[in-house]
């Protein structure tokens, strides 16, 4: 319930600023994803594309992440499972440079720029 009320938060008028642009006035790696999110799930792929062209690749990745957690958590009764898990964690470290590259990429032009407004 509460994952649904921050999904559709912007909806309801509701906004919270980037705590990393707030401090730094600079933004992040993972800048768009949650606007990215918002409109893949509306059906707005392009939209969603044009706001963080990774989308397609950090949302499934953390999907898995969070499946692996559930599932250790249902079998053992303890978080933490997934870091553990090898592919997890090297998917996790690809992911990770992915985004570095992009972000770094995207202070020089690409991808519309730093954080295009979707």
């Amino acid at each position: 319930m509460v994952a649904g009320l921050l999904f559709f938060a912007p909806q309801l008028g509701v906004r919270w600023p980037c705590p990393v642009y707030t401090l730094l006035h600079v933004p992040c790696p993972s800048c768009g994803l949650t606007r990215a999110a918002r409109l893949a799930a509306h059906g707005e792929l392009a939209a969603a594309t044009h706001v963080h062209p990774l989308w397609f690749v950090v949302l499934p990745w953390l999907a898995v992440v969070v499946g692996a957690e559930l599932w250790g958590y249902v079998r053992r009764g303890a978080w933490g499972r997934a870091g553990r898990i090898r592919g997890v964690r090297v998917t996790g470290y690809v992911t990770v440079a992915l985004l570095l590259v992009v972000w770094v990429a995207r202070f020089f032009g690409a991808f519309g720029g730093p954080c295009p407004n979707g």
